[in-house]
């Protein structure tokens, strides 16, 4: 890694304010991960228990693949069908539209509406093309993270997290480079102490995932063919003045480029279709 770039980088507060904050993100989903499979399960399983001509250890007849729960269906199997029309039998209104808005147990301790400005904020940040928020924004996200954190603030996983993201939030981040005096926001100042290689691989984490949230929308064709090549754009510009970046990235930039020119050469080829 060549760390005059990682301190160039940081030199720029935009961009990194928007490293902390994805970061804060990250130490939120993972703490939040095992609590969620845990409450989904017995949601689910109260769900299973609801049909009576299934019962709790009814097998599934629909291949290898066949699971039935809420992600997997299979169409000739009677489990999964019964599955099926007893999970949309809780989110059907009387006109027969699907809605998801009561699709979480009820002793969830949780104000969706604390939820959804966290989930805005984690697209605000993968969608940024730039990859940069102002601290104005930054502040406003500490706030919505704290309100978010108090509605699970009967869930230790969660709470323990919360301190070490304040931590983050309000530290300097200033990297502290080897054989000179340690710059504001490291650990005498702050109790956070980042070195170059744990800010780098909090970096790639979350590029890497902006990567694949680009991949994905490119995918489900989610943004017009003109948004992906100027992200792409963007992208490869910033990848170009990292050297460092641009390295561990290659692959994962070379399998978004190979979809976003299949997708140009499909819909290049669509008029002569039509024609014939």
């Amino acid at each position: 890694m060549v760390l005059s770039e990682l301190v160039a980088r940081l030199n720029c507060a935009e961009y990194k304010n928007w490293v902390k904050a994805g970061h804060c993100l990250l130490l939120l989903r993972g703490c939040l991960q095992g609590f969620v499979d845990r409450e989904v399960l017995a949601f689910h399983r109260g769900l299973l228990a609801t049909v009576p001509s299934l019962g709790p250890r009814a097998t599934c007849r629909g291949g290898s693949r066949c699971s039935p729960g809420p992600r997997q269906f299979q169409p000739q199997c009677q489990v999964c069908a019964e599955w099926k029309r007893e999970i949309l039998k809780h989110h059907t209104h009387r006109n027969g539209d699907i809605h998801w808005g009561n699709c979480c147990p009820g002793r969830w301790p949780v104000d969706a509406w604390e939820v959804a400005k966290v989930i805005k904020c984690r697209n605000e940040i993968m969608h940024s093309s730039e990859m940069k928020v102002s601290s104005g924004w930054l502040q406003d996200f500490q706030m919505k993270i704290q309100h978010f954190v108090n509605e699970f603030r009967n869930i230790p996983e969660i709470v323990a997290v919360y301190s070490r993201i304040q931590q983050l939030l309000t530290s300097d981040w200033a990297v502290h480079l080897p054989g000179e005096d340690q710059q504001d926001g490291c650990e005498g100042e702050t109790g956070i102490y980042l070195s170059e290689s744990q800010v780098n691989e909090i970096e790639m984490k979350l590029l890497k995932e902006k990567l694949q949230e680009m991949y994905l929308q490119a995918e489900e064709q989610e943004m017009l063919p003109e948004e992906i090549s100027d992200k792409l754009k963007t992208m490869k510009a910033f990848l170009r003045d990292n050297e460092d970046l641009r390295k561990r990235l290659m692959e994962d930039m070379r399998r978004l480029d190979s979809l976003h020119l299949q997708h140009q050469k499909e819909d290049s080829e669509e008029p002569g279709e039509q024609d014939a």
